[in-house]
């Protein structure tokens, strides 16, 4: 990116202290571009924002980070979006808090594509992580964007999913834009760098604080037509996130889980305060109106076979995986598939039955 002045002072003004995006916009909105709130006077300025943030404004002792941005920002592939540029993705003009500016690393035109938001636990299962990865990746097949977080689990498992589809992904940081966070998911970054876009609204450098994140999560859902929550305990970050994606009109979307997974009970919850219950990637699209609904498969659609291997008397999993030769993981999948139709009930001590 060819960076000139007004772009030194949009981020010589992002650095200062205590200037949220809220008083940002007044600003905009009082004096015009960064550039003339720069030249204004503190006095002027703290007609608008509070007398130290309006002090703060005309300190110059930020050059130092704003050269290190401007050097960030002239390598390939890396651009700075304005509330002032015409790129900047017209999804976020629609939330009461929009960044001001977001830092991109990657394919900057993914952010004014149709998107979905997939996220859910950073602990998650084997089997949440896979449906996370079928999900993504039918989704992204069918041309929308993936949007998540880049956190282990669940997000991780949805990048994944979503790189090699048409609509690739997006992961929206907590951090800035050079700090790849959390470590075991640099490879992964640094791929969707190549083939995706790396977002954050947050100055170079800044590190993985608590408060980050669910600034970060308003922009993962305000990104996406909807938000999927795959597993999600009671008391999760996922479920900040599809309260925002509600609160900004967006869809909200739950994957039903096992009753005895702690992980399955905030997708139930979500569920019954009116999100939809999805079971395949058609029943998202179809919900969007998205074109090609009827054309992706189900991805939970187990093995009708399973069920001549369990007989009629109570058998456990161990016994399903013996007689029928699959694996735990793919046994699990089919029995929850098999017990959210209907066909077959779960009993105390981990045993499940066929019904009728």
């Amino acid at each position: 990116m060819k960076c000139d002045a007004d772009t030194a002072a949009w981020i010589q003004l992002s650095l200062v202290p205590q200037l949220g995006p809220a008083f940002f916009r007044d600003l905009l909105k009082a004096f015009g571009l960064p550039r003339d709130i720069l030249r204004t006077s503190p006095s002027k300025l703290g007609r608008v924002v509070p007398q130290p943030v309006a002090v703060s404004i005309g300190n110059d002792t930020r050059r130092a980070e704003v050269d290190r941005a401007l050097a960030w920002l002239e390598e390939p592939g890396r651009v700075l979006l304005t509330l002032a540029d015409g790129a900047y993705p017209r999804q976020l003009l629609e939330i009461a808090d929009p960044p001001a500016l977001l830092y991109v690393q990657g394919d900057a035109s993914l952010l004014a594509r149709p998107s979905l938001a997939i996220v859910g636990s950073r602990n998650a299962s084997p089997q949440g992580r896979a449906n996370a990865e079928d999900f993504a990746r039918a989704l992204s097949c069918a041309g929308l964007t993936i949007v998540s977080g880049l956190a282990l689990g669940i997000d991780a498992a949805a990048h994944r999913g979503a790189l090699p589809g048409e609509g690739r992904t997006i992961a929206v940081l907590g951090t800035g834009a050079d700090i790849l966070y959390p470590r075991a998911n640099a490879a992964l970054a640094n791929e969707i760098a190549a083939r995706g876009a790396i977002v954050s609204e947050f100055p170079l450098g800044a590190p993985p604080l608590a408060v980050h994140f669910p600034r970060r999560n308003r922009v993962i859902s305000a990104l996406s037509r909807g938000c999927l929550v795959v597993e999600a305990a009671l008391a999760s970050g996922s479920l900040i996130t599809a309260r925002l994606a509600a609160e900004q009109g967006r869809d909200v979307f739950a994957l039903p889980g096992s009753i005895h997974s702690p992980l399955s009970r905030g997708c139930h919850a979500l569920i019954k305060q009116g999100a939809k219950l999805v079971e395949s990637a058609a029943d998202v699209l179809a919900e969007l109106g998205f074109p090609g609904a009827a054309s992706v498969p189900k991805l939970l659609s187990p093995d009708q076979g399973l069920i001549q291997y369990m007989g009629y008397e109570p058998c456990d999993t161990d016994s399903l995986v013996r007689r029928s030769g699959l694996t735990a993981e793919a046994v699990s999948a089919m029995l929850l598939q098999l017990e959210l139709e209907g066909r077959v009930g779960s009993l105390p001590g981990g045993l499940y039955q066929r019904i009728g």
